[in-house]
Order: C-alpha cells, then sequence, then structure tokens
C-alpha cells in the first residue's frame, strides 16, 4: 500500500521541536529515532539524527542534517481547531516556546516552520455558496492574527 509521509529538514535540536510538536499538538505520538552511525556528507558519525512522529493522523520525518534550506512559507502545517480554548492553548504554547504570530492564522515555530492554528468550520465558511458571505468571513480572517471563532462566526452570520 502507498504511504505519504512528509519529511522536515532542521539544522539542529530536531529532538527538542519533535518532543514540543507531540506534546502541544492533541492525537500526536513519537515514534523510531535513528542516529546514522556513518559519516555523511552532513558530518560525522552521529551528527544525523532522524525522528519519526504522527500528529494528529499525518506521519512526519524529522531529520537533524545541519543548515541546508530554511523553512519557508511554501511549506506549513495546518492544525484545525475545533473551539476557541484550543486555539488558544495551542498558539500561546507556540509563542511561549519561542515562536512568532504571523497574519491569518499562522505562527513561525523557534525553529521557522510555519504553522497555521485554524478552526475547523473556516474552510466551510470561505467555501460558502453565498459569495457574500464568504467574502465577509475572508475579509474578516484577513485582519486577525490569531483567529477567533466567534467574530469568523459572526462575520458568516
Amino acid at each position: 500500500m502507498l504511504k505519504v509521509t512528509s519529511n522536515l529538514w532542521f539544522d539542529k535540536d530536531v529532538k527538542q521541536a519533535v518532543d514540543f510538536y507531540v506534546a502541544t499538538i492533541p492525537n500526536s505520538s513519537m515514534g523510531r529515532t535513528t542516529v546514522l552511525p556513518v559519516e555523511t556528507p552532513s558530518g560525522p558519525p552521529g551528527s544525523v539524527i532522524i525522528v519519526e512522529f504522527k500528529l494528529g493522523q499525518q506521519d512526519f520525518v524529522a531529520m537533524q542534517a545541519g543548515p541546508l534550506d530554511a523553512f519557508n512559507h511554501a511549506f506549513s502545517i495546518s492544525v484545525e481547531c475545533e473551539t476557541q480554548e484550543e486555539i488558544d492553548r495551542i498558539w500561546n504554547a507556540f509563542l511561549q516556546n519561542g515562536g512568532a504570530e504571523e497574519q491569518c492564522g499562522w505562527l513561525r515555530d523557534r525553529w521557522g516552520l510555519c504553522w497555521q492554528i485554524v478552526p475547523r468550520a473556516l474552510s466551510e465558511m470561505i467555501a460558502s455558496p453565498d459569495p457574500e458571505r464568504a467574502k465577509r468571513v475572508t475579509e474578516v480572517m484577513l485582519g486577525m492574527v490569531k483567529l477567533d471563532i466567534a467574530k469568523l462566526t459572526q462575520a458568516y452570520g
């Protein structure tokens, strides 16, 4: 059976990053950690660490192998939350761990990875067959940093 897994390349601190992600995102778990016992283009034996983990139902592999390409907005992890309390908890955990706020429910964690912390209902609202409702919600969302379910719902009307 075909399996698709997202891979993340870290310069350093891969174990700390994955520990934080798994502790912060509900229904997540740590998998196998592998330390490569040979010299690689990234360095001597032991310098490359591979960590398998799950966030929700999504499989990931994170590799610490030194600097190569920095994370950017071309790849982000979206976490769909049911309640404002869940949005607030996850958002605040990232900020308290060195993250930085961005617009429209986006933030960047201390390792540079981009995240979207969004209400599950948002995609339905902006895909509404009523273009005026979708427009109102989108305009309100574009003016936010951390997303507010009550304000989005009010705009949806």
